[in-house]
């Protein structure tokens, strides 16, 4: 035990002059279990337990400190004797004052007066400078399987007759505890999410069905679509679908996996573009405990929870390079280690793969490994655009009329004119773009039939085709584009999009990407991708 001073009085808990210590800890105790055990939310059972240590054994100010999983800093999480502006304040670096060593080292520390140790940073100013009461501080560490996950503290009004030693030892115990019942809480919450993430699926299988498929079409582009599904589907083979942003990548990944044998198997979703480097590694292959700050306990990743199904990777094309090796070794061989273990894992999954963007190009400008990009794309499938399938755009639309009107207890009309304007516009952002604009509509509609002033505004603006040019897209152009009208190029509609969104926030990316809707790696590819710049740009 670190202590400031060398000797201190000290009076043990069977000590006949303080027959009552050893009850008041016994009672403390018995309480705080019985709270642990009827716990229905953690921060308000924590909180609790802080205050039993007050109303039992006259312990003044009472903090837990844990490390927030973001910030990777002890942060209060709870607290007994302190105000709300007082624990947003109590934040600490790993190894940053007493609270900082007691973690590092993982040993109990003790001040016998906070107003003469300069490691005491009282940053939550709950403690008053001045003061003519000697207050003492005693803090623990608190361990999940030997691992450092934060700090519990108490201030002490002490006199001679106190005895360091048994609060501590009192501390310690309360503290192994408190982090039984973090590790039963996260592993609680993991199978919470993990119960979300099956009702969902459940959900989506529950969507109606259309020509034994989750998506709604008759034109011929999409007809081609149903036969290769059906084609594909009962193979092993991965597949990797191309088209544009909005298309129906994961409605065409799941309608592969149930019309195959895996139907009755995981199908899990990993968006490649949605988290950082570190995480989308964990996420995706799993980490043991302790292989990181904050990684308390061991996790399947999705692969693992994918075994004997499909799992669709969206974005691939966002999937950092320092990432790819693995990828490649797990579609070659199946095998993988989760982070921070050295335990090969063995997983038989059906690998569909989805992009918006070109590999080909990827590949030459060294984003991409050519190897991967070619065991991807085994079975290529093209997704038509929604302008080159206009026969589905009233199939589509009066589908998604009928939903949002159920939703929202309203009986919404399409007028004639309306529809005719829809199977003209361009929709650059595909279905996607189409289903949030009709819930729009139907939401802010004052009127029993929707007309074109219940359009979006930047949607009705006037359509001139003569001014419109094509640029082929980033995937194999299909033999039905041939002949077609030129319209709008979707590669200068996003960079006009892109550069009006980043000008009206001043170029400042991670604005510009919350209002488009996509992540900061995204609009910095894009940016890269159209060579846009705020010194070229006005």
């Amino acid at each position: 035990m670190n202590m400031t001073t060398p000797t201190t009085p000290k009076v043990g808990i069977d000590d006949e002059s303080n027959p009552g210590t050893k009850g008041m800890e016994l009672a403390a105790l018995q309480r705080i279990t019985q709270l642990i055990g009827n716990a229905a939310d953690l921060d308000t059972t924590l909180t609790r337990v802080l205050e039993v240590l007050r109303d039992t054994l006259n312990m003044q100010r009472a903090t837990l400190l844990l490390i927030h999983e973001n910030s990777q800093k002890l942060t209060i999480r709870a607290s007994c004797g302190l105000s709300n502006e007082e624990e947003l304040r109590g934040v600490y670096n790993l190894d940053e004052g007493i609270c900082g060593q007691i973690f590092q080292t993982r040993l109990p520390f003790v001040v016998p007066d906070i107003h003469s140790e300069p490691l005491f940073l009282n940053r939550t100013g709950a403690r008053p400078k001045i003061s003519k009461m000697t207050i003492s501080f005693l803090g623990v560490p608190v361990l999940v399987g030997g691992q450092p996950v934060g700090v519990l503290s108490v201030d002490r009004l002490f006199g001679p007759e106190v005895s360091f030693e048994e609060d501590v030892r009192f501390l310690g115990m309360l503290a192994v505890l408190i982090a039984q019942f973090l590790q039963l809480h996260n592993e609680i919450r993991r199978k919470e999410e993990r119960l979300q993430a099956e009702n969902k699926s459940l959900k989506s299988k529950l969507h109606g069905l259309h020509d034994g498929h989750f998506i709604i079409g008759h034109s011929k582009p999409m007809q081609d679509v149903f036969s290769i599904i059906d084609k594909i589907s009962q193979s092993k083979a991965t597949a990797l679908l191309l088209g544009e942003s909005g298309t129906g990548k994961e409605l065409v990944a799941r309608a592969i996996h149930d019309a195959g044998p895996r139907k009755d198997q995981a199908f899990v979703k990993v968006n490649c573009a949605a988290l950082p480097e570190t995480l989308l590694e964990s996420e995706l292959f799993g980490h043991e405990r302790g292989s990181f700050t904050g990684a308390f306990a061991a996790r399947q990743g999705r692969f693992e929870l994918a075994d004997n199904g499909t799992i669709f990777l969206d974005e691939i094309g966002e999937m950092p390079v320092s990432l790819q090796a693995k990828m490649l070794r797990v579609l070659q061989e199946k095998q993988f280690e989760r982070i921070g273990g050295v335990r090969t894992y063995t997983v038989n999954v059906r690998i569909i793969a989805a992009t918006n963007v070109s590999l080909e190009r990827a590949v030459a400008e060294g984003h991409f490994r050519a190897d991967l990009y070619y065991r991807l794309n085994v079975v290529p499938v093209v997704l038509p655009p929604l302008r080159e399938r206009r026969e589905d755009i009233p199939l589509l639309f009066n589908h998604f009329l009928l939903k949002s009107n159920q939703r929202n207890g309203k009986d919404v009309k399409l007028t004639s004119e309306l529809l005719d304007f829809l199977m003209e516009y361009q929709w650059p952002g595909n279905v996607r773009e189409m289903q949030n604009m009709v819930e729009r509509m139907v939401i802010l509609a004052e009127n029993e039939r929707l007309t074109l002033n219940d359009l979006p505004s930047e949607v009705r603006l006037p359509y001139r085709p003569a001014e419109r040019k094509v640029v082929a897209p980033p995937w194999p152009k299909h033999e039905r584009d041939e002949g077609r009208d030129e319209r709008l190029s979707l590669h200068d509609i996003e960079k006009a999009e892109v550069e009006s969104a980043l000008k009206r926030h001043g170029w400042v990316q991670a604005r510009a990407a919350k209002e488009l809707g996509i992540t900061q790696r995204q609009m910095g590819y894009r940016i890269k991708k159209y060579g846009l710049s705020r010194y070229t740009a006005y």
